[in-house]
């Protein structure tokens, strides 16, 4: 899912009317000038920890607004709390939903939220309204290459990945596709589904491809072999369990991982170019906690976060914890692009799928 200044925009008026709720009273909003611990964003002392640290002790708390899946909030937070003796206020809710709270909260000077975790074009709009601050940090070194934007105003802390899904009582491993091109042989023919709402996937996969080659190839692929389109990944990865569908083209990677420890007939694998979407942490340039949201910032970043996202089936940017991916090539969504382009892009995979599969 992506987003634009006008989705952003939309409801935040209506948004304002939400204040503070769901936060303690102690996490209401403060003044509108950027607090002084905010210079610990960019300072990169040899004591830069122990600063950080001594100053979120200080101020003994943060509120972190998030559309992490309300499961994984807790085993991934308690520790920091455990750890650091800070309290986290959290407030969940959607990916769009995160984000005008965030501007109509600004649009009202009321200074808040301290740190986000939402989707990277999200972390994008936030960005170009102005509202995150570009942090200097020595994890940031651990991370992917291609998880930290230039401007270092959010950085990514886990990745979902599409993987191609198969039913393994009707496809065997030695017979799955080596490449895009083994998927044209005639054999797949009424085998094949995808997501009725892919376009990030199927923009990012055709991108690498060289954007009109890959194009190209999809419409070869559906008007020979067939791809019927479900709505929903999760529906989509149970009817390749149901072997209604015998191979997805595009799920996330933690849905047939998660069902077939289930004892599920499901597999995944990956065919080059594969592609990701990315969910980031940012630090709001008003936050009232600056270094407590860094503290987090820093955590959620490091190998002891990363492992416990492991554990929820997340895949980590972290590169000193092992990923499911290693050694994939991933492309990321990139989010400024599918936002400019996210119109035709929707119209030539709706043009290429949906009328396909309404056929």
């Amino acid at each position: 899912m992506t987003t634009t200044r006008r989705d952003v925009m939309r409801l935040a008026g209506a948004t304002l009317a939400l204040g503070a709720a769901g936060l303690p009273i102690a996490a209401r909003a403060k003044d509108s000038q950027p607090q002084p611990n905010m210079t610990l964003a960019s300072y990169e002392g040899a004591d830069r920890s122990a600063k950080i640290l001594a100053a979120a002790k200080a101020e003994g708390e943060l509120n972190f607004y998030t559309s992490i899946a309300q499961p994984d909030v807790a085993p991934l937070i308690e520790p920091f709390e455990a750890r650091y003796g800070i309290k986290v206020n959290v407030w969940r809710a959607g990916d769009e939903q995160v984000v005008q709270r965030i501007v109509a909260e600004s649009q009202g000077h009321r200074y808040i939220v301290d740190a986000v975790h939402t989707g990277s074009s999200y972390l994008d709009a936030l960005r170009r309204e102005k509202l995150l601050a570009p942090v200097t940090s020595p994890v940031l070194a651990e991370l992917a290459p291609n998880v930290v934007p230039e401007h270092r105003q959010w950085a990514s802390t886990m990745l979902s990945v599409w993987v191609q899904a198969y039913n393994t009582h009707l496809i065997k491993p030695a017979d799955l596709p080596k490449t895009y091109d083994d998927l044209l042989a005639s054999h797949w023919k009424g085998k094949l589904g995808i997501e009725a709402k892919s376009s990030d996937w199927f923009a990012t996969v055709a991108t690498k491809m060289g954007r009109d080659k890959g194009v190209e190839f999809f419409r070869t692929l559906v008007d020979t072999n067939g791809v019927a389109a479900r709505t929903g990944n999760s529906l989509l990865n149970n009817l390749v369990v149901a072997g209604e569908v015998p191979l997805a083209l595009e799920v996330y990677n933690y849905m047939p991982a998660q069902a077939k420890r289930r004892g599920a007939p499901i597999d995944w694998f990956v065919l080059q170019p594969a592609a990701a979407r990315a969910n980031g942490v940012a630090l709001l340039t008003h936050a009232p906690h600056p270094a407590a949201a860094l503290l987090l910032y820093d955590y959620l970043l490091s190998v002891d976060a990363q492992r416990i996202l492991v554990s929820r089936d997340y895949v980590p940017t972290n590169r000193n914890v092992a990923s499911p991916m290693q050694g994939v090539n991933v492309a990321l969504v990139d989010p400024a692009m599918t936002m400019r382009e996210r119109g035709e892009w929707n119209r030539t995979f709706n043009q290429i799928f949906l009328h396909a599969s309404e056929s």
